[in-house]
């Protein structure tokens, strides 16, 4: 959004709403094969020698991202120095065998047999669900707020009708129809009909870790990034 805004193309303002532009949430979890045979509960498993990571390229996927803030974020929930927290995200990173361009081909390679364990948005978890595939998924105690934004377009030739969507996707029945498909709502009141969305106990969010714009600094810059350094010692590509 924010370079949609610096080009012009989303006006300044569209964060300033009742919900923020945030038209719903999700959360960093891990999709499991069912039954959760390798008894996969929290980040601290992920690390475990042997074990098969499934997480895409933070570099070509936007989710990515999210995953490996989720698991640094909640390695400094846990008390972790910055020094700590990238030491075990080399030591994910090292259990991931392979890197997909986006967080769809990582799913579609966990559900086809890849993999111990996905880390993904828990609407992918219960996507994957309702298309009856063989999995479970877990949702670790300290976890990153996915929060995903909407807004209309300075350019659309449409104004009224982009409007009336939009007042259509906050309304309770638009709520209702993300909240069926595994989103977490914004609007009150709204719950999933197969079964209500537990809250993380350490539930945090991007501004925990300064921002957007600080963390992607901080963490992908392409010369200095933390996760940049992490991914070029293990010979993964950081180009775009």
């Amino acid at each position: 959004m924010e370079k949609l805004v610096k080009k012009n193309l989303v006006a300044a303002d569209w964060n300033t709403g009742q919900y923020k532009g945030f038209v719903t949430d999700s959360v960093v979890s891990f999709v499991v094969r069912k039954g959760n045979p390798k008894h996969i509960e929290d980040w601290p498993d992920l690390i475990q020698p042997g074990l098969k990571v499934l997480t895409p390229n933070p570099f070509s996927s936007g989710s990515a991202r999210w995953n490996i803030l989720g698991a640094y974020g909640a390695e400094k929930k846990a008390g972790a120095t910055d020094a700590e927290a990238s030491d075990y995200l080399t030591k994910l990173l090292k259990n991931v065998p392979v890197q997909d361009a986006s967080g769809a081909k990582a799913l579609t390679d966990f559900v086809g047999g890849t993999g111990d364990v996905l880390i993904s948005y828990e609407n992918e978890a219960i996507y994957a669900q309702l298309k009856k595939q063989p999995v479970d998924y877990v949702i670790p105690k300290d976890t990153l707020l996915i929060q995903n934004p909407i807004a209309v377009t300075t350019t659309t030739k449409h104004p009224a009708q982009a409007k009336a969507f939009l007042d259509f996707v906050y309304s309770p029945a638009g709520q209702q129809i993300f909240a069926d498909q595994g989103y977490r709502p914004v609007v009150a009141g709204v719950t999933p009909k197969a079964k209500p969305f537990p809250t993380p106990p350490g539930l945090f969010t991007i501004d925990d870790l300064g921002g957007w714009t600080a963390a992607t600094t901080q963490f992908f810059d392409p010369a200095n990034g933390v996760i940049t350094k992490i991914e070029k010692s293990l010979g993964v590509s950081t180009t775009k």
